[in-house]
């Protein structure tokens, strides 16, 4: 008898409570101890996910209820992470999908929706955030219900099993007015309405490779369902790639099944349970490990291509290698190399410089994610502004576009309009939700580079921004970019007081008195719309007048902090952003001004 398997997904829109909902089913299921201290989001276990409250890596944990093993996928929300959603699909035989009870169905619930609908899932709908004072659940169930309908949704899967939740406070009704305060409902009804996995365990042996880990001990772990037989530890099997070509024969050297928050060390595992295995050095994601006797690779589903490249190149500005540890070109090229056993959305291409390499990726955040991380391990280098990726259709220039929804106080509205409609966006919706408005538009992804921190300026940063890919279009012609020039520096040296007392009228700087700058470094942005050369490290000549104290009272704005994706949106084509494990500085591309001149 074997024991009764369930493997789900729970999927939502950025923000909307799936990882505080896998904390409240592990704590409810019994995985923790009582009285054990547990951080909250405890499935965000990256450092970058806790700092962004948002899930990048899909990842696998597993509870027992009723004698019934359920296996939980908590995936990422962002677009940008789709690559994440669209494989461990695969793995599952169902999914859970939470809308938030005020927000309702954002773009990126329609995207791992869509997904979801496609491989035949019937999901369970969950309306989470109950206690939100301004909840409104009957038009979220109906606004949900459309979106089944736009994404082609059969008559079986319209007719979708519905929950009522507070993730944070660890409850699930069938009823809004029932009275229990546990997930007991949540956990009968995944045992109840998700199917077994097929489990035919007599067949011979096939396991899709969905994700891969390190571990330092025993190296690379695949992990995946087991689509068909039985495996036991020692086995040889065959590790092939997607084509059938066989990439490397071996034994299992560890077996692990999930249990909770960990992998547990176990002998043999069989179709329809999710597991994790080492031995295999050169195994990928989208690999198949199979029998002898039947090589054959299991289907691997292919992901959406990418929409967005960026040039990351070894930093030869006048500072590099001061603050970096891994800095030169084959140390940039092997990371990324690394950083593509992984991350299957995305791409690496060489180019003719041997210092300079192509990364393309789903959107401005995965790459964004992508810097800071190597930032943060010690790798300096410079990055290009962000290019759309174009595709030719038919003889036709085609473009991606995006949807966009921003919920804006209705006093700011216009403004916004104003600034998408200049990016060659198209208006598809506008409703009223409480003293807001919510604009729903579609825009190339080009005019999206930059329009957030826009946005936020003319909002005053209460804006709500969600997009996401949608299609490839025929090119909406020149979009303008950014408005105001920059101030770039004159010469070498630490910033001083008095410098920038004089140049305050010419604009906001980025810099800060004492800052070591180099001549070319981008310290400001111009109040015109043309580029300046100014000289921010000039002293004041020493006089044998003593200067009155108020003069020595130097006043200076605070300068202008950006965060990494805010830099990645002002730069411009002829610009490059300096990235260090201490600093961001934006540069252009010709350091020397009459350089500069002589190549535009």
């Amino acid at each position: 008898m074997h024991q009764p398997i369930r493997n789900i997904a729970i999927i939502a829109h950025v923000d909307h409570g799936k990882t505080t909902l896998v904390d409240e089913m592990l704590r409810q299921s019994g995985t923790f101890r009582e009285n054990q201290e547990v951080a909250e989001r405890v499935m965000d276990s990256n450092v970058l996910e806790r700092e962004r409250g948002i899930t990048i890596m899909a990842k696998n944990t597993a509870v027992i209820w009723n004698g019934t093993k359920i296996n939980i996928v908590d995936t990422p929300g962002h677009a940008d992470f789709g690559g994440e959603v669209e494989r461990i699909l695969k793995m599952v035989n169902g999914v859970i999908l939470l809308v938030d009870a005020a927000e309702g169905p954002l773009p990126q619930t329609r995207f791992v929706l869509r997904k979801s609908l496609a491989l035949g899932y019937r999901p369970i709908v969950l309306i989470n955030k109950m206690d939100r004072k301004d909840a409104r659940p009957d038009d979220v169930i109906n606004e949900v219900f459309d979106l089944f309908v736009s994404l082609d949704a059969s008559d079986e899967q319209l007719d979708f099993p519905l929950l009522y939740a507070v993730g944070i406070k660890g409850w699930a009704r069938r009823n809004p007015d029932d009275t229990n305060e546990d997930l007991g409902p949540l956990f009968d009804l995944i045992t109840d309405h998700v199917p077994e996995p097929e489990r035919p365990i007599d067949k011979p042996f096939k396991m899709l490779v969905s994700n891969v880990e390190w571990n330092d001990y025993v190296g690379r772990i695949a992990i995946g369902r087991v689509e068909q037989g039985t495996i036991e530890r020692n086995q040889p099997i065959l590790l092939v790639d997607r084509n059938g070509k066989v990439k490397e024969k071996s034994r299992i050297t560890k077996l692990f099944t999930y249990a909770g928050l960990g992998k547990i060390p176990v002998e043999s595992g069989e179709a329809g349970d999710i597991i994790a295995l080492a031995g295999y050095e050169k195994t990928d994601i989208g690999d198949s490990l199979t029998s002898e006797s039947d090589p054959t690779p299991v289907p691997y589903y292919d992901i959406d291509k990418p929409t967005i490249a960026m040039y990351f190149r070894v930093n030869d500005s006048p500072f590099a290698g001061l603050e970096g540890k891994y800095v030169t070109s084959n140390m940039i090229k092997d990371r990324l190399l690394k950083e593509l056993r992984t991350n299957v959305s995305l791409r690496v291409d060489m180019t003719d410089n041997p210092d300079v390499f192509k990364v393309s990726g789903r959107g401005e955040l995965q790459l964004a994610i992508l810097i800071e991380t190597m930032r943060r391990e010690g790798y300096e280098f410079s990055v290009s502004r962000p290019e759309v990726l174009m595709q030719e259709v038919e003889g036709v220039l085609h473009e991606p576009v995006e949807e966009v929804v921003i919920t804006v106080d209705e006093q700011y509205s216009s403004r916004v309009i104003e600034i998408l409609m200049g990016r060659k966006g198209t208006m598809t919706g506008m409703t009223t939700e409480m003293d807001m408005i919510r604009l729903d538009f579609r825009v190339p992804s080009r005019g999206l580079i930059g329009f957030r921190s826009d946005v936020l300026t003319e909002t005053r940063g209460t804006a709500m921004i969600h997009q996401q890919f949608d299609s490839y279009e025929p090119y909406k012609g020149e979009i303008p970019g950014r408005t105001n020039g920059v101030l770039v520096a004159l010469e070498n040296g630490n910033v001083t007081h008095y410098s920038l007392e004089g140049l305050q009228d010419r604009g906001q700087f980025i810099i800060e008195p004492g800052d070591p700058v180099y001549m070319g470094q981008v310290i400001g942005f111009n109040n015109r719309n043309d580029d300046m050369i100014v000289n921010v490290v000039k002293k004041k000549n020493l006089t044998n007048h003593r200067a009155s104290q108020s003069a020595d009272a130097v006043k200076i704005s605070t300068a202008k902090k950006l965060s990494l994706e805010q830099f990645l949106e002002v730069i411009e084509d002829d610009e490059l952003l300096e990235v260090t494990p201490k600093n961001f500085r934006v540069r252009k591309k010709f350091l020397n001004p009459h350089e500069r001149k002589k190549k535009s």
